[in-house]
């Protein structure tokens, strides 16, 4: 296979690519045989292209097949290198990343850092983490997107990689011209000096293999400008801070780039601050742009009421407009961003950093999933907690199950334990898996903890899911009476009319004792997260817990007395 992989390859289109699929079938045993490939592809990449304006135009499907040749050219030249780290092959494979590093910019990256140690490389140990950032800039380089919004936690490398890939768009057009705006100068500082590094011609980077036609014509750190190829009047790059002035003194044809334009909580917690910078992104950043020009966020999420989150809300249903969110945490409570060499965060470390925050900042700004902190239905703070359950059997055990059919919603199932006046809930199913793999899940925690009481919301799949639940209740010896209810009231307004029941007589356990419960703290999560004053990506829990606030009201309201006879 790995020396025949004829059968995979693109079907042969003309004499090159007869001569390619040749070559592959007859063996590639011998560095002679994979350098003659090597040739043959490239000779295919510039078959058919003509110069316009002095650019190469490629034939559409003679380059597409060559960058499908060459990337089985380097998956097979790899497999040689770890076999016997033979020094042709590794030539081989710098030489094939060569070829696409100019129009691949997951190749330019792990290119651009070939005569850094490894230990030093940036993209190469979190390649893996960071490929599908990568991606997603491609297609807004190649004109498949016109908005391109990043999310990640603090520290994980987005910045840098925003770097390389302005560097790339640069040497790729440096006719064009490049914005970049930010919170504050200091940080776009940053920004140039690490840019100019890459693009030094005697530095450690290999900019200027990929593009010896553009190398740095003129820079200036007062002004925050680097020109390639030709100086211009409105330079490649160009960096101006909200509200520095500049406004009217740049422009951006090729992509305005804005990394974190948030200074910290006090403007995240301000909405007159957070509409301030709005505006402000829009008069100094926004309409520099001219032509065709693209735009990339890379943020740290602080508000629903940030940039990124405003620019979801208008563009959010736009098929040229991409929103990528990548958590600290993934579904398994570990860590996304666990690189080699200790380079990034462990799951202990998050988990940490988790325990010393406050909610909705940890939600926010590793997360990525902020919400508005004015107009909370649910805060932490007034939620009654527990540690254990009451000594002795509690007077029921009830649960509610708010269904899910498709989509993004999820199975919610508070299952509470009543005590007097007061309801525990104790367990809890928090899931938007699919119905199928979901719903014994459900049967399970009803049998195991003796629910004697469920009501099941009967709308989309609900009654079908309830029935199918109360018989295999019974098969497996459960004493549970599933009851449904359709329901016509308004979401939102359900959710709020119940809300002081939920806080009167609900007990929550403590955040302490739910550390290791993915699911209760995902539910928790949901639940403090919903907001009166803006939308709302998820409503399921506080919908299930106004679920249970009127099943148990039911009970109140067809209460019967007992009385003993006059006569």
């Amino acid at each position: 296979m790995a020396d025949n992989p004829f059968h995979t390859m693109p079907k042969a289109r003309n004499h090159t690519e007869r001569i390619i699929k040749d070559i592959m079938r007859r063996g590639m045993s011998k560095p002679g045989a994979m350098n003659d490939l090597f040739d043959m592809i490239r000779q295919l990449q510039i078959e058919g292209a003509v110069l316009v304006d002095g650019e190469p135009v490629f034939d559409k499907e003679n380059f597409r097949d060559a960058a499908i040749f060459n990337s089985e050219l380097r998956r097979l030249a790899a497999e040689k290198i770890r076999k016997n780290g033979d020094p042709d092959m590794v030539e081989l494979y710098k030489r094939s990343l060569l070829l696409d590093a100019k129009y691949n910019f997951d190749c330019y990256c792990r290119y651009l850092e070939w005569n850094r140690p490894a230990k030093k490389k940036f993209y190469e140990p979190r390649r893996k983490q960071l490929k599908p950032i990568a991606d997603a800039m491609q297609q807004l380089a190649d004109g498949e997107l016109d908005l391109l919004t990043i999310s990640c936690p603090p520290g994980v490398g987005k910045t840098t990689l925003s770097i390389f890939f302005l560097s790339w768009i640069g040497g790729k057009n440096p006719e064009l011209s490049v914005l970049g705006g930010s919170h504050s100068n200091s940080l776009l500082h940053g920004i140039f000096d690490e840019l100019l590094r890459v693009l030094d011609k005697d530095g450690e980077y290999l900019y200027n293999d990929v593009f010896p036609l553009a190398p740095v014509v003129g820079n200036s750190g007062k002004e925050l400008r680097i020109d390639l190829q030709t100086q211009k009047r409105f330079e490649t790059f160009e960096f101006s801070s909200i509200g520095s002035g500049n406004a009217g003194k740049v422009r951006c044809s090729r992509l305005l780039y804005c990394d974190d334009l948030i200074d910290g909580i006090e403007t995240a917690m301000s909405r007159d601050r957070l509409d301030k910078l709005w505006q402000q992104y829009y008069t100094d950043l926004r309409q520099r742009k001219i032509g065709n020009c693209a735009e990339l966020h890379v943020a740290t999420r602080w508000s629903i009421w940030d940039p990124i989150g405003r620019l979801e809300q208008e563009y959010g249903d736009d098929k040229r407009a991409k929103f990528l969110v990548f958590p600290a945490m993934n579904k398994n409570d570990e860590s996304n961003f666990d690189y080699p060499y200790s380079l990034g965060f462990t799951t202990q470390m998050y988990r940490q950093q988790r325990e010393i925050m406050d909610e909705p900042s940890w939600r926010a700004l590793y997360m990525n999933q902020p919400i508005e902190r004015e107009g909370l239905l649910y805060s932490e703070e007034e939620l009654r907690r527990f540690f254990e359950l009451p000594d002795g059997d509690p007077d029921s055990i009830i649960a509610v199950c708010d269904t899910k059919d498709k989509g993004a919603d999820y199975f919610v199932m508070p299952v509470a334990y009543q005590y007097g006046p007061d309801f525990y809930i104790d367990g809890v199913i928090c899931d938007n898996g699919n119905p199928d793999t979901v719903e014994p899940r459900l049967v399970d925690i009803i049998v195991k903890r003796n629910v004697q009481m469920a009501r099941f919301e009967s709308n989309q799949a609900g009654g079908r899911i309830a029935t199918s639940v109360q018989e295999q209740v019974k098969e497996r010896g459960g004493r549970c009476k599933v009851t449904t209810k359709y329901t016509t009231a308004n979401k939102e307004t359900k959710i709020i009319v119940n809300s002081p029941w939920v806080k009167e007589h609900c007990l929550f356990k403590d955040n302490s004792m739910i550390k290791n419960d993915k699911e209760y703290r995902r539910f928790m999560q949901f639940l403090c997260g919903w907001t009166m004053a803006g939308k709302n990506k998820h409503d399921d829990v506080p919908d299930g817990m106004a679920q249970l606030a009127e099943f148990v009201q039911s009970f109140a309201m067809n209460k019967v007395e007992i009385i003993k006879r006059p006569f």
